[in-house]
């Protein structure tokens, strides 16, 4: 701090008895913080909530690794690595890389419809329901039949699904939120970076050109 003048002793001696008030100068204002910007997300944040669209160097780990298994559980590394169970299936370009539809059809797996009776058989619906979809974007193909072969109706019906016509609004935010067919989509099945394996009906040209 600086004073506008020096006190002396020679001063305070003229002054005598009087009573003055010493007046300092303000000392000057600290510079205002910077306010620091947000850290980018960095690539590994984006989409963490979607498991099957990580990097394809991440997908397919070994158990203990796999972020879903308790790496400190005393079976977990006597799990077979999904790397090497799927090595013999059909292959796929998204997810974890296994077309599951085509290993049905092929018969290299078999799953079991119900957990406790190894002799229940599946229910196979043969019903495809078709989601029109605004844009030039083929409209969507719903096939019951490739869904029933590993689930009941009540996976989906009616806490996921109502069983009628109109009563289900279906948006690509709501399943990228993990809703309605996000429930299973990029979990446990292909991600929504797949885009043709559902959106497979092409529109009538004639009709966009309208």
């Amino acid at each position: 701090m600086k004073r506008l003048f020096p006190i002396t002793p020679a001063l305070l001696c003229l002054l005598g008895g009087l009573s003055i008030a010493v007046v300092e100068a303000a000392a000057p204002a600290d510079p205002p913080a910077k306010t620091e910007a947000a850290p980018a997300a960095s690539a590994a944040q984006v989409n963490t909530f979607n498991r099957l669209m990580t990097p394809k160097s991440d997908r397919n780990q070994p158990p203990p690794l796999d972020g879903i298994h308790d790496p400190e559980g005393p079976g977990t590394k006597t799990l077979q690595a999904p790397r090497d169970a799927f090595s013999a299936l059909p292959k796929s370009s998204g997810g974890n890389y296994v077309n599951w539809v085509q290993a049905l059809k092929d018969k290299a797996i078999n799953p079991r419809y119900d957990r406790l009776n190894p002799k229940e058989e599946p229910m196979i619906m043969e019903l495809d329901i078709v989601r029109e979809v605004k844009g030039f974007m083929p409209d969507v193909v719903y096939p019951h039949d490739r869904h029933t072969q590993w689930l009941d109706c009540s996976n989906c019906h009616p806490d996921i699904f109502v069983p009628q016509k109109g009563a289900n609004t279906i948006s690509m935010a709501q399943i990228l939120m993990g809703q309605k067919c996000g429930v299973c989509h990029g979990k446990v099945a292909f991600p929504v970076s797949e885009c043709r394996l559902c959106h497979s009906k092409k529109k009538d040209q004639a009709l966009l050109k309208k």
